[in-house]
């Protein structure tokens, strides 16, 4: 699939979305999003920049949310014209999606709202990518039906995304068989190796989350042959306004990246034997 001027798919090199989880500023927006594509430059990992303008499921009403859609957007825009990077946002049921498409070069369609037929082919008719995060209660087969539905609107632009499946109370499980799972979609599968060490509402008014196993999760992703990758990263995660705990450092990047790119050329320089059985 052509992304963001690209080829993405198994037989490519992994792609990185990756960014704060949402916008806190404008100077922190063009900072994050210079180091990252200095980074994956020197790496050579496609990078598509990640932050949203407002994150309608936080566990409190009392929460920060982000600037808003009007604020957000000339923010992401000035991130696309300075640093010169594709970028990707969250989209609800309630955004003009058109105004955000227009701006944006992939939108993202949270994991709650998966099963909601009327929202994710509305999304899919702005005519851009759309990365389709899979619901925590779904089973990895049944994404076979929601990337049909998007599809159906014509847009062939679709990716499935792993983030964990619900496990217990506020606990999250990653199950590596997913990701071969989900290939049967025809769409390029991506791994969110940060919600997925995420504990929902397990600090009560808000989600926490074991972020010392993002690089295992992330190791294990790549080892069974990804398309893309997802990662929230942040300055400083013990003071981000949204999703701290499960946000990898922005300054322990560099060191995960390069392990990640040399796994990923590992696993590809060999068929995938799952397949042909």
């Amino acid at each position: 699939m052509k992304l963001c001027g690209f080829e993405a798919g198994l037989d490519r090199p992994f792609f990185l979305i990756a960014g704060p989880c949402v916008i806190e500023s404008e100077q922190m927006a063009l900072d994050t999003a210079g180091y990252l594509k200095e980074l994956t430059t020197q790496l050579n990992i496609p990078f598509i920049y990640k932050s949203s303008f407002d994150k309608a499921n936080r566990s409190s009403h009392e929460s920060y949310r982000g600037p808003g859609v009007e604020q957000g957007l000339k923010i992401l825009e000035k991130v696309k014209q300075q640093i010169g990077v594709p970028v990707l946002t969250d989209v609800h049921e309630d955004t003009p999606l058109a105004e955000v498409a227009s701006v944006v070069d992939v939108m993202q369609t949270p994991a709650f709202l998966c099963r909601q037929t009327n929202f994710i082919q509305q999304v899919a008719s702005q005519g851009i990518p759309v990365n389709i995060k899979k619901g925590q209660f779904l089973a990895p087969w049944d994404m076979v039906h929601v990337a049909n539905k998007a599809k159906a609107t014509g847009n062939q632009q679709i990716m499935v995304c792993e983030r964990g499946v619900s496990f217990g109370y506020n606990n999250l499980v990653s199950d590596m068989r997913s990701l071969a799972v989900m290939r049967d979609t025809d769409c390029p599968v991506v791994f969110d190796a940060t919600h997925s060490v995420q504990l929902p509402g397990g600090q009560g008014t808000v989600s926490g989350g074991q972020r010392e196993f993002v690089p295992v999760l992330a190791r294990a992703a790549i080892a069974v042959g990804i398309a893309g990758l997802f990662m929230e990263t942040h300055p400083n995660p013990a003071e981000a306004k949204s999703d701290g705990p499960n946000s990898w450092p922005l300054h322990r990047m560099r060191e995960l990246l390069e392990t990640l790119a040399i796994l990923d050329r590992a696993v590809k320089s060999q068929p995938f034997i799952e397949t042909t059985l």
